[in-house]
């Protein structure tokens, strides 16, 4: 059963934790805003593990630069950690990402089995 994740007001999800990662389905903005929660909760889950991330950002709303900063630190954790992070994305959200070019760097999915598929082949 997924634990719901009250991070803002206008940023909300859940969180899965599988054998060998863990699923965060997103909804709302990830803006300056709810950066700074976001951050907390999801390093807090990164310590507690497993360290494969998958986040569902399909149905985000909106991502501005605070946003892809966590969303960079938050790839370069895992990684360090020995983890991965793998992202589900939208239209919006990847035009967002391709505008700063950091499509190759931070792992976008199609679709959250193709995420899945990614950290078990890692």
């Amino acid at each position: 059963m997924p634990e719901q994740l009250t991070l803002t007001v206008s940023l909300r999800g859940t969180r899965d934790v599988k054998d060998n990662y863990q699923l965060f389905r997103l909804t709302g903005l990830l803006d300056a805003f709810s950066e700074a929660t976001f951050r907390k909760v999801l390093n807090r889950c990164l310590e507690d593990g497993p360290k494969n991330f998958v986040l569902d950002l399909s149905k985000i709303d909106f991502v501005d630069s605070s946003g892809l900063g966590a969303l960079v630190q938050l790839a370069k954790k895992a990684q360090s950690s020995d983890g991965t992070l793998q992202i589900v994305t939208n239209a919006r959200v990847t035009q967002t990402v391709k505008l700063v070019r950091l499509e190759k760097f931070l792992a976008l999915q199609a679709s959250v089995d193709d995420a899945i598929s990614n950290v078990k082949a890692a």
